[in-house]
């Protein structure tokens, strides 16, 4: 038992070693910008975990809703009865295209909720704004995906994070992003005809 706690005490401190020299090269600090996407559930919910350690941290941050407008929103509850003085929200959907069945309206729902967006990642105070469903208003191209990467390039500020949700997020924008992550369909309960639930979903 000695020898094997001996031997593993070895190893661990050789793989501090490596971690920690791995670690001293990375020194730079960057506003990122991030991407949730894939079939799978959580892209939002993890998007919303990083607003919440804002929160947590007391660093201002903000939140556009380009889809979701016409259901109930726990995070949205939360933000605005406890956290509005440190995290804007902006429910600016009407709900998912096949719901409105009114492509002019989504159209300029999705370039309102783009203005919106621009105005509150300018503000070098936000350290974070979060674009929930953008990719969904890129993808039937209500929001012009170049016009997005163009912005996030050349007037984000410095040290702002970028996160944009949705599936299906187009070529450009992944290339330009500092880190993406797909979400991957294995088993949704959905498929087992069980509905959106609160706490869960919403």
């Amino acid at each position: 038992m000695t020898e094997d706690a001996d031997r593993h005490a070895m190893k661990m401190v050789k793989k501090k070693a490596a971690r920690d020299k791995i670690m001293a090269t990375k020194t730079d600090k960057k506003g990122l910008i991030m991407v949730h996407t894939g079939k799978g559930k959580g892209k939002s919910s993890a998007a919303f975990g990083m607003i919440f350690r804002c929160i947590a941290h007391d660093m201002k941050c903000a939140v556009v809703q380009f889809i979701k407008g016409g259901m109930e929103c726990g995070e949205r509850n939360l933000i605005l009865d406890k956290f509005s003085d440190t995290c804007e929200f902006h429910t600016m959907g009407e709900g998912f295209t096949w719901e409105t069945q009114d492509k002019t309206r989504d159209i300029e729902m999705a370039q309102a909720a783009w203005a919106k967006a621009k105005d509150l990642i300018r503000d070098p105070s936000n350290t974070m704004v979060l674009l929930d469903e953008i990719n969904i208003a890129m993808r039937y191209d209500y929001v012009d995906v170049a016009e997005v990467v163009a912005f996030l390039k050349t007037e984000k500020p410095e040290l702002t994070h970028v996160v944009l949700t949705g599936r299906n997020a187009k070529e450009e924008l992944i290339e330009a992003a500092d880190l993406v992550t797909e979400m991957e369909l294995v088993k949704h309960p959905f498929r087992s005809g069980i509905k959106a639930q609160i706490g869960v979903e919403y």
